[in-house]
């Protein structure tokens, strides 16, 4: 370990982005995995709007905090109508032994071919075998132990012990999710490949079955399982600095020792207590006295029933796209002392609120009309079969009666009686499918626009249904199976198939004017002010604004929080005024969102008072994210008369980071945050740790190369000693350009990796690289002023003035003359004059 005195700080915050899931024994495993996926894959998120009078807190009367797990059999003895109901649903089958029973697929010595691999699926007496692609590229023979789902596909999972771990029957190994799954409803195996990757993965990838983004730990785990605890422990490497991009053999037999898990669960599904919360105290008091209820601990179970909120934020955690705050959620805590959300941001959603990833649902439903009146999700779905009340229309006509006959007929959906058109859902639920064949209806439950798809570019579900294959050239039809594929095509630029859809909108549009003439719904909707921030309209921050001013369903929090952060880009300052009143709103979301804004105005006095006050905030997203930024600020005001609430408020964030401490970005967030506070010696550990557990991924060693070169003129050190330490800054260095040059090269035209990797060329002496991907960054994001200033800088270092100054009129233009752009224009001028 290493020993250095103060030093500076200049990153930015990272939110972790993790699942994870624990009385069986998980073991340990070795995995690599690139920083850039952690935002996709298998991971969920929390939203949550409120109306002028709604609160997100809930109602939690009674303190439920002694309460332990006593495993679904304890429930059924008293309970068994629910039990029964609930056996064989959804969350019942969540994840389950390989069994006859539990295994759909066909395992008769079958055999199935993606990419060149020719996989086959066995029976071995009675064990489920595959014959299939391993670690080290060989093909090899697994058993399939778990299966994971039920409908409209399954999959399947296999152990593999880890470093120096053996299974035992207290212990199970590290779990991998395969690839190749059984579509339920055709009867055939296919390949899940990984969102808008066509080409064969290599093991050494990520993405590969073998990998971290397959990995049941901690992707998967923590949504299909009761109770699950992680309990990671990263190796205890003393020599860090030697652990560099891994070998050919190491990589692709992922062997390397990143840690040991000592992760357990109470049950491998999702049962009673995942919803009802822990049942020991229900338990108790059922056994006392009837019925079971006492004034201090009403039924020692969640209060699911006292207010919708209560019941959405059981529900959410699993069935929402989100990043945990902090571990150990039990049904009936506060949703955001846990979890914090995924905002309306590009590639998510549409900027009218859309799905286009997976949200999981929840995120489209607290932005709907029906969450702002009180509908919570029981009032459609069986809380215990997991299965819709009703069939058809009855779903929505059992509660929109005014008659029957004013929705369920023609004169309001203007399609023949019978017919998929007449379908409430497919109107105001259109689905998008995911997982190749897993249909998820939006539950933003929202009318139908095709007059904000012309002015937007987003989907709607009249167009859905009327887009006609024959207006596009033959070899592309095929690939335009699905509504989503079309809209695919025409945002990566096929002019054809914008076409088509421009003529459908435009038909659709005309015929909701002949239909509902002066009645025609035309609100205005908060996509147009979002989608004006996207496209840098100069009208867009007026228009944010105005959103932020709204309340109510019109303007869901997620929109306010969403426009609150694009005003942030567009006008810092103007962004900052504004959330110094969102502060006060009474939802968590537009609370956290507007503690991130603070530091962005000039005002530091005030802004800085309001987030020592937000460190008393009641609920913990909002507390740890005033901390996380009051770092931005002088250190008298964390050091002062707040130090106490400030201490406890970093003390949250540091445990929640701890939640996801198997990934890199949560170590290399701790390293951040314990050199902002100027303890180098902790930073150094957490980068240590961040490059040990994941060491393919970027970012740590640039990080601790850094750090360790501020302070090799900075503490008394012999010259041998300081050489030792410039070899190690300059080894880091070495080991972390061609990752970044990988990243570049799976994530083309990306304006910050363009940057990263642009100033690893400059350090490492490689001059035009480093001009052709720093120029390439301020050209493919020209609004952002730093791209620019790099760019002008590394121009003026060599000689190229012209370049150099019209980067730095640029960063002067785009930052709004900025005086450090100013400065710096000033500066190159000088000494172009100088040098002549």
């Amino acid at each position: 370990m290493l020993f250095f005195g103060s030093g500076s700080k200049a990153y930015p915050p990272f939110v972790g982005i993790d699942t994870s899931g624990g009385r069986v024994q998980v073991g340990r495993l070795r995995a690599i995995s690139s920083l850039f996926f952690l935002g996709g894959l298998c991971l969920c998120l929390l939203l949550f709007t409120s109306g002028c009078k709604r609160s997100s807190n809930g109602k939690p009367p009674f303190d439920l905090s002694t309460s332990s797990y006593v495993g679904q059999q304890s429930c059924a003895e008293c309970h068994q109508k629910e039990a029964e109901l609930y056996n064989g649903s959804h969350h019942d089958r969540a994840m389950k032994l390989a069994t006859d029973e539990t295994v759909l697929a066909d395992f008769d010595d079958v055999t199935f071919e993606h990419h060149g691999i020719v996989s086959r699926f066995f029976r071995d007496g009675r064990r489920f075998m595959v014959h299939t692609e391993g670690p080290t590229g060989e093909m090899e023979d697994f058993e399939v132990k778990y299966v994971f789902g039920y409908e409209p596909l399954q999959q399947y999972m296999i152990d593999f012990p880890g470093v120096g771990q053996q299974s035992s029957a207290d212990s199970l190994p590290r779990v991998q999710v395969l690839r190749l799954c059984w579509d339920t409803e055709a009867e055939n195996w296919f390949y899940l490949a990984p969102p808008d990757v066509r080409e064969k993965l290599d093991p050494s990838d990520d993405l590969h079955w073998t990998g971290i983004a397959q990995r049941w730990n901690n992707m998967c785990a923590e949504c299909h399982s009761t109770d699950y605890q992680k309990k990671f422990t990263p190796a205890d490497i003393k020599d860090v600095h030697t652990v560099g991009p891994l070998t050919d053999e190491e990589a692709g037999s992922k062997v390397h020792n990143i840690g040991q898990y000592q992760s357990m669960f109470m049950e491998i599904n999702v049962s009673c207590e995942a919803c009802h919360g822990p049942g020991s105290l229900h338990v108790e008091l059922a056994q006392m006295t009837f019925p079971g209820w006492s004034r201090e601990r009403g039924y020692g179970l969640a209060n699911l029933k006292i207010a919708s909120e209560n019941q959405i934020q059981a529900c959410a955690p699993c069935h929402s796209r989100r990043n945990v705050v902090h571990g150990d959620f039990k049904a009936g805590n506060n949703f955001y002392d846990h979890y914090s959300n995924q905002l309306l941001t590009e590639g998510i959603y549409y900027p009218d609120g859309q799905i286009l990833d997976e949200d999981y649902v929840h995120g489209s439903f607290i932005q709907s009309k029906m969450y702002h009146k009180g509908i919570k999700c029981s009032d459609c779905h069986d809380p215990h079969t997991a299965k819709l009340k009703h069939s058809g229309n009855e779903v929505c006509t059992s509660c929109h009666q005014h008659p029957t006959a004013k929705y369920d007929s023609v004169g309001h959906h203007f399609h023949k009686p019978g017919t998929a058109g007449a379908q409430c859902v497919n109107c105001h639920m259109p689905s998008t499918t995911y997982m190749a064949v897993d249909a998820r209806r939006d539950h933003s439950f929202r009318i139908p626009r095709p007059d904000l798809s012309t002015e937007l570019g987003t989907p709607n579900a009249c167009t859905n249904c009327h887009l006609n294959p024959e207006n596009v050239a033959a070899e592309k039809r095929e690939g335009l199976v699905l509504y989503q594929d079309w809209m695919l095509a025409a945002r990566q630029g096929d002019e054809e198939v914008q076409k088509e859809i421009e003529r459908v909108n435009t038909w659709c549009d005309d015929a909701c004017n002949k239909w509902y003439g002066e009645n025609r719904r035309r609100d205005e909707h908060f996509g147009i002010a979002i989608a004006a921030a996207q496209q840098g309209k100069p009208e867009a921050a007026d228009k944010l604004e105005s959103l932020l001013g709204k309340r109510g369903y019109e303007a869901p929090v997620i929109a306010r929080a969403t426009a609150l952060q694009y005003l942030a880009q567009i006008d810092p300052e103007r962004a900052a005024y504004a959330a110094a009143d969102a502060i006060e709103d009474e939802h968590p979301l537009l609370r956290s969102t507007a503690t991130s804004v603070l530091p962005l105005g000039g005002n530091i006095s005030k802004n800085g008072s309001l987030l020592q006050q937000a460190l008393a905030d009641p609920v913990r997203s909002v507390r740890t994210e005033a901390a996380r930024n009051l770092l931005e600020f002088p250190q008298s005001m964390w050091r002062g008369k707040t130090a106490s609430e400030f201490r406890n408020a970093i003390k949250e964030l540091q445990n929640g980071l701890q939640f996801n401490n198997d990934r890199a970005g949560a170590h290399l967030a701790l390293g951040i945050l314990s050199e902002q506070m100027g303890r180098e010696n902790a930073a150094v550990s957490s980068y240590e740790d961040a490059i040990i557990v994941e060491p393919l991924v970027t970012g740590a060693r640039s990080n601790l190369a850094a750090l360790l070169d501020r302070n090799i003129g900075g503490v008394n050190l012999d010259s041998d000693s300081s050489k030792l330490l410039q070899s190690i800054v300059e080894g880091l260095r070495k080991q972390e350009l061609p990752l970044l040059e990988r990243d570049a090269r799976l994530l083309p035209n990306s304006a910050p990796l363009e940057y990263r990797l642009g100033l690893a060329y400059y350090v490492d002496g490689q001059m035009q690289a480093a001009y052709e991907h720093l120029v390439l960054a301020a050209n493919l994001e020209s609004e952002q002023p730093s791209y620019a200033q790099a760019a002008a800088m590394l121009c003026e270092t060599m000689k190229k003035w012209s370049e150099a100054i019209r980067w730095a009129e640029h960063a002067v233009e785009v930052s709004g003359g900025a005086p450090s752009s100013v400065q710096l224009l000033q500066s190159i001028k000088a000494n172009q004059k100088a040098s002549r």
